[in-house]
């Protein structure tokens, strides 16, 4: 089964290049991405394949059987948004779609993913069981595509025994995979933060209460959640990326500044811990400078842990399909991914896909108006999605 996933991801790679290109070409946003599931179904349909459109909007789910399709399912997921992003790369796939751009690689999950489909279908006749292929919607967007295609039940009947999903990596090159086993990426949640107090001329400063001198302590004292309760051997970050006032001007203190942040974590008791003791520090903090805070904590997504014994037999199966030299470890992530729903459920192993290509210029991280990969990633992407899957467990 090895040899056969190999050679027809080499001999499909230039239709999965066509694949991402056309994707790259027309990108769309979160809870939009009505063309791309249709292009993803057309597909689907020329490789023979069953599928069901319109989960959670506009996800589509597929599923290939081997032989005994009862004997174990496992599933593989590729998201499909793209980011509000006007693209900069002067290439002839260029996004065509301006101001939208597949900026996070997206484009490239979902070619791998219909590459991986025609080589299952192709050699259903050599693997056990069943494949279940989420082509999911709205990644990049609260509440998430991955919590809602769980609510329509694509983990079920039957429950997939694993799940596995990737991810580009520029820093990664090309021909290469990067794994963690265990705790790997951070839930992230938003804050927004209202700061009252009572505006007037800044020269007479006795006579106002100053949002925004309380705004500056809160910035700071916020930070103590991290250095000083948290426990120091859990991964924590906080992090205010917004500060704008209502009016104010030079000589004008304002009625309000308003505060954006993120706040991320990987342990789910202190996650709720924190949310609790922030609250209790805006307000108290505001309230003892004659000011008032209101905190608004918006939950997105939570931690991504990787399965411990899914991921050794995804390291290993690596291995034997790249060469033990282009498979590494990774650390922990502080970044975020609705892909964790999924591990919240099942065992679940989300890895890196090596996409960068520094001889090439090929370096650009994702969510950048330059970010592009190296093609050659495809044809490893689709092949390893597919042997993932086929290999006897």
């Amino acid at each position: 089964m090895l040899e056969f996933i190999q050679r027809r991801a080499r001999e499909i790679h230039p239709e999965v290049v066509a694949i991402r290109r056309h994707l790259h070409q027309y990108p769309e946003l979160s809870f939009e991405e009505e063309r791309t599931a249709r292009f993803v179904a057309e597909r689907l349909a020329e490789y023979g394949i069953p599928h069901r459109v319109g989960v959670a909007g506009h996800g589509v789910v597929a599923w290939v059987e081997g032989q005994n399709p009862a004997a174990r399912c496992i599933a593989l997921r590729a998201d499909m948004d793209a980011l509000p992003i006007r693209e900069a790369n002067e290439v002839p796939y260029r996004s065509r779609h301006e101001g939208v751009m597949h900026a996070c690689g997206h484009d490239v999950h979902t070619a791998c993913l219909l590459g991986a489909a025609r080589i299952l279908q192709e050699g259903r006749k050599h693997f056990a069981g069943t494949v279940r292929l989420l082509f999911q919607p709205a990644e990049e967007r609260l509440p998430g595509g991955a919590s809602l295609m769980i609510r329509e039940g694509v983990l079920e009947n039957p429950r997939p025994a694993a799940i596995f999903g990737q991810h580009v990596h520029p820093p990664l090159e090309v021909g290469k995979i990067g794994l963690k086993a265990g705790m790997y990426m951070a839930s992230a949640d938003e804050l927004y933060l209202t700061v009252r107090g009572r505006g007037g001329h800044a020269a007479l400063p006795q006579d106002t209460i100053d949002p925004v001198l309380i705004a500056s302590h809160l910035v700071v004292a916020m930070q103590q959640l991290v250095s000083r309760q948290a426990d120091p051997t859990i991964p924590t970050v906080l992090s205010f990326g917004k500060i704008q006032s209502e009016g104010g001007a030079t000589n004008v203190i304002p009625e309000a500044v308003h505060l954006e942040g993120t706040f991320r974590t990987l342990n789910e008791e202190w996650r709720a811990e924190a949310h609790a003791r922030m609250q209790e520090l805006a307000e108290g903090l505001a309230r003892s400078m004659g000011g008032s805070c209101e905190l608004r904590i918006v939950k997105g997504y939570p931690f991504l842990i990787n399965d411990e014994q899914q991921t050794a037999r995804a390291r290993a199966l690596a291995q034997a399909y790249l060469g033990p030299e282009n498979v590494v470890d990774l650390p922990i992530r502080m970044t975020a991914e609705d892909f964790s729903y999924y591990s919240q459920q099942i065992p679940a192993c989300f890895y890196r896909l090596g996409t960068g290509n520094p001889a090439r210029g090929i370096t650009s991280p994702v969510h950048t108006p330059t970010f592009d990969v190296d093609e050659a990633c495809l044809e490893w992407g689709a092949g390893l999605l597919a042997f993932l899957a086929a290999a006897e467990p």
